[in-house]
């Protein structure tokens, strides 16, 4: 396709351009994307959260509180605890497609690659300096 034939999308509303700019800015702290990162493939409680990314409960608690008002995580209760879940496939599509781009930033295959024989990996850039 070339720019000539490409048909350009519409510009969004800005109720839901702040919408966005949310969620990034949800993604934007190191431990609300540890606490992403754990929850997608299972649901974790607090202290299990916690005691995954190395922080206190009171902590994990209060960046779930950000999170879950942003609508990026949901909650069930079981008894007297409270398990914690991505808000669904859309969230989950994010949180690793954001962490597989980092993982292409470093050396070597990245970790989502490794073992597709069809991946090798790519030489060094070459610098190139502006001047």
């Amino acid at each position: 396709m070339n720019a000539d034939s490409q048909e350009m999308r519409p510009p969004l509303a800005e109720d839901q351009v702040g919408l966005v700019v949310e969620v990034f800015r949800m993604l934007a702290d190191h431990t609300r994307v540890q606490v992403l990162w754990a929850l997608v493939d299972c649901e974790l409680s607090v202290n299990d959260l916690a005691e995954q990314v190395g922080k206190p409960a009171s902590s994990v608690s209060q960046h779930l509180a950000k999170l879950r008002m942003a609508r990026l995580v949901n909650t069930r209760r079981s008894g007297t605890t409270i398990f914690y879940s991505l808000e669904n496939e859309h969230i989950r599509q994010l949180v690793v497609d954001a962490v597989w781009n980092a993982e292409h930033a470093g050396p070597g295959v990245p970790p989502h690659h490794r073992g597709d024989a069809a991946v090798r990996e790519l030489p060094p850039r070459a610098r190139t300096d502006v001047r």
